[in-house]
């Protein structure tokens, strides 16, 4: 089972930016009950995030290398998120090599910042080992809005 935290990259600068988008829906089956109603746990923001920067890596790279998460300098949790909120996530590249890359990011709704998180190091490992590449490739076109009509 795949779990899929980002419907659009919106835009990105290869080796540099990512900009991209959860829309939430009352489908899924992550929300926690608090006393002021659901809302997505914590830790799939920063989750998001991860993904979005792994789509700006694999771009970066032609779909030859994806991110595996080593460890993250810190994250803060500064709000919720609800059903229905738009999750724009901002993946920023700190520095990258042949081998590692590090992101900072932040994740907003409505333009309230409500994920922050630093010096979220990866390792970088060959993407044929994990998916097959045309999927990758069609993903990325789905996701970019870059597959033709």
């Amino acid at each position: 089972m795949r779990f899929h935290l980002i419907d659009r990259v919106d835009d990105y600068e290869p080796a540099k930016i990512v900009h991209a988008r959860k829309l939430t829906s009352w489908s899924e089956t992550h929300w926690e009950e608090t006393p002021n109603g659901p809302v997505m746990p914590a830790p799939l923001a920063l989750e998001a995030l991860c993904q979005a920067g792994t789509w700006l890596i694999m771009i970066t790279t032609e779909r030859r290398k994806r991110a595996a998460l080593l460890s993250i300098g810190s994250v803060a949790f500064h709000g919720d998120i609800r059903p229905g909120d738009v999750l724009m996530l901002e993946g920023i590249v700190d520095s990258m090599s042949d081998e590692i890359a590090v992101l900072s990011g932040t994740a907003t709704v409505d333009g309230r910042v409500v994920m922050e998180a630093r010096d979220i190091m990866c390792i970088l490992i060959d993407a044929s080992d994990l998916a097959d590449l045309d999927e990758t490739l069609r993903l990325q076109q789905l996701l970019t809005r870059a597959g033709g009509s």
